[in-house]
């Protein structure tokens, strides 16, 4: 009789990650077995086998997978659980797909992609062969891609992929939006057989059987896929890629609220193999880091294409209301530019990152203006469905004909959302096919699946949000229109300025690829603002030096590692009593911290509870995780590295 440490994919007690179980069979670490808890049945990950204890056992009731998880990422799962300071079933749930034990009708993955075309050999340029010596220079670790938009990134992912195919190691390529699938794939598949897609808009049976297929396979694979995909159980991992790196994306919201970049980096440490950072404008945090660590930075300062022409770039002051004879939020010079390229049947793109049809409904008598009544956050408008909806807990009702207080007929929307711009340009270009992606798009219609009619140029118009800016490479566009760059610089965080320019410089690459000339009308209420300026310049290195400066000032990442926690309750009055207790009690427990707040949360008012947030600053991280055993056990959330402060 053998004697294993399992550990349950459910929580049985906070206090334990793991229980004896005993099992005729001799098992390897990372077996995927069926247990009992109690009377409940359960799944359980075998970590390793023990000396036969002092108390009764239960057997192991089957074992579920054939396979077991590779020894690496149960290594991982067990750094996260720690790192993290989350519960290892929690981290077990995020790791492994749904469903394990159920018994599932045989299913054909449709996960795997092969191309058609031609796979013909890659030419290179100085900086690519350059990026790619730096590559194969490096045993196993970490290195970043620094490449402005255009400079032939995939290209280099792609090579690296092979070259680790030929070594028999398989290779995983993160990105930021299940968005950019379909394009990564295309151009992967046309250099690779058999690229397998993971992602979340796959059902429950299908993630499950390319899971299977994974776990299962002999030969090395090529996956591509969301945050996620970091978590398929491959046997021999050579390469991990995380595209557009410095997405907010690869941080996870729910518990563990891990960081794709960091379990990356474990991962393929545990397995001897590289991990590729790539972005035109990488984390200020990161970049720093990387500089301080050694971490070896590959740079591509040139466009791939020969003979590329940069866009013609003009900024239009909103201020100057000079600038809007034509319409009243979109410039002239943006009407004419948009005019000029759909004339030579070409695609324009139209930026801005907030969705709806107007951000505010109010009577123009009174004042009174339609709010959530459980959020107290003003109602947007969607145009389209006649309704007023809040975009923190979804809840949604008719729009008013007259004001509930005063009884007046005026009632009037103001802002601007991508659903507004939608309609004014529908109005524009009455004979023009305009899309528009944003998280009100319809599942048919997203990004991912009208992929080919974007890179066709069937599409005339393309509106959109943040999910438009980054990664896309499409032939026929010519022009590109951002409506209010800086919209985003009133948010209350730290790093809204450095998001700011990331977008502005991620959304003014979509264009500029190659030896056409282009276009892009910039429109800003701050057109001298450091992070407009160094966006339409596409100068990381001046916004970087600015920035990592600021950051130092005000003791803010990479200076400084931070803690945040929110307290939940029904009243106002729970919520600042208990956020003040909590405080005064941290600030007596440790002298080398720096605490802010107690304040109230961005939204204080959130599905009918209140928020308060504190917000802890340390030079060593272990100071906060010590801090975390004083944090009540219900009413309070916390988040370790939180990417944004909002």
């Amino acid at each position: 009789m053998h004697y294993y440490l399992v550990s349950p994919t459910r929580i049985v007690r906070s206090d334990a990650d793991s229980f004896t179980y005993s099992s005729e069979d001799r098992l390897p670490t990372g077996t995927i077995v069926a247990i009992e808890i109690g009377k409940i049945n359960a799944v359980g990950i075998v970590l390793q086998e023990v000396r036969k204890p002092d108390f009764e056992v239960k057997p192991i009731s089957k074992i579920i997978e054939d396979y077991p998880l590779p020894i690496e990422l149960v290594q991982t799962a067990s750094w996260m659980s720690k790192y993290y300071a989350t519960h290892q079933a929690t981290v077990w749930q995020t790791i492994l797909p749904s469903g394990l034990s159920k018994k599932r009708r045989p299913i054909n993955p449709t996960a795997s992609v092969n191309s058609t075309e031609n796979r013909i050999k890659n030419v290179f340029t100085d900086e690519q062969k350059v990026a790619l010596k730096t590559i194969d220079g490096l045993n196993y670790g970490t290195i970043l891609l620094h490449g402005v938009t255009g400079s032939g990134k995939t290209l280099v992912y792609i090579e690296a992929v092979k070259r680790a195919l030929e070594e028999e190691r398989s290779s995983i390529i993160l990105v930021p939006e299940i968005a950019l699938t379909s394009q990564l794939v295309a151009e992967f598949s046309a250099h690779l057989p058999n690229v397998i897609v993971t992602h979340s808009k796959q059902t429950e049976a299908q993630r499950h059987a390319v899971w299977k297929r994974i776990i299962g396979s002999n030969d090395p694979v090529v996956i591509i896929g969301p945050r996620s995909a970091l978590f398929a159980p491959v046997q021999q991992l050579g390469l991990v890629v995380i595209d557009e790196c410095h997405e907010p994306s690869f941080k996870q919201e729910q518990s563990p609220r891990y960081s794709a970049l960091r379990v990356a980096s474990i991962l393929t440490n545990q397995h001897r193999g590289k991990l590729i950072l790539g972005s035109a404008t990488p984390a200020v945090a990161d970049y720093y880091i990387a500089k301080k660590s050694n971490t070896p930075i590959a740079t591509m300062k040139k466009p791939a294409r020969p003979n590329t022409i940069r866009p013609h770039i003009t900024l239009i002051d909103m201020t100057k209301r000079n600038n809007f004879t034509q319409h009243h939020f979109l410039s002239d010079t943006l009407i004419e530019s948009l005019s000029k390229t759909l004339s030579k049947n070409k695609q324009a793109l139209i930026f801005h990152n907030r969705r709806g049809t107007a951000a505010t409904t109010l009577c123009e008598n009174c004042g009174w203006q339609a709010g959530c009544p459980r959020c107290f956050v003003p109602l947007t408008l969607h145009a389209d469905h006649h309704k007023l909806s809040c975009h923190i807990c979804n809840f949604s009702t008719k729009v008013p004909t007259s004001c509930p207080e005063c009884k007046n007929a005026n009632i009037i929307h103001k802002g601007i959302g991508t659903k507004r711009i939608e309609n004014e340009l529908q109005r524009l270009f009455p004979n023009k096919k305009i899309a528009r992606f944003d998280r009100d798009t319809d599942a048919k219609s997203t990004v991912d699946e009208r992929y080919d009619e974007l890179k066709n140029g069937e599409i005339d118009i393309i509106i959109g949000t943040q999910v438009i800016a980054k990664g896309l490479d499409l032939p026929h566009l010519r022009m590109v229109g951002v409506v209010q760059a800086d919209a985003g610089l009133a948010l209350p965080d730290y790093s809204s300025a450095e998001r700011t320019f990331q977008l502005l410089a991620q959304v003014i690459g979509r264009v500029g690829r190659s030896s056409v000339s282009t276009e892009v009308v910039v429109q800003s209420y701050q057109p001298n603002h450091p992070s407009i300026t160094n966006g339409l310049s596409q100068d990381y290195s001046e916004f970087y030096d600015r920035t990592i400066g600021q950051r130092q000032k005000t003791n803010f990442p990479p200076f400084a590692y931070l803690l945040k926690l929110t307290c939940i309750y029904k009243t106002e009055a729970a919520a600042i009593k208990n956020s003040k207790k909590l405080a005064d009690l941290l600030k007596a427990k440790s002298n080398n911290i720096e605490i802010l707040g107690p304040t109230p949360a961005f939204y204080e008012r959130l599905r009918d509870t209140y928020r308060w947030q504190i917000v802890i600053k340390s030079p060593r991280r272990q100071e906060l995780l010590d801090l975390l055993e004083f944090l009540p056990s219900t009413h309070w959330q916390y988040e370790l590295d939180p990417v944004s402060l909002l």
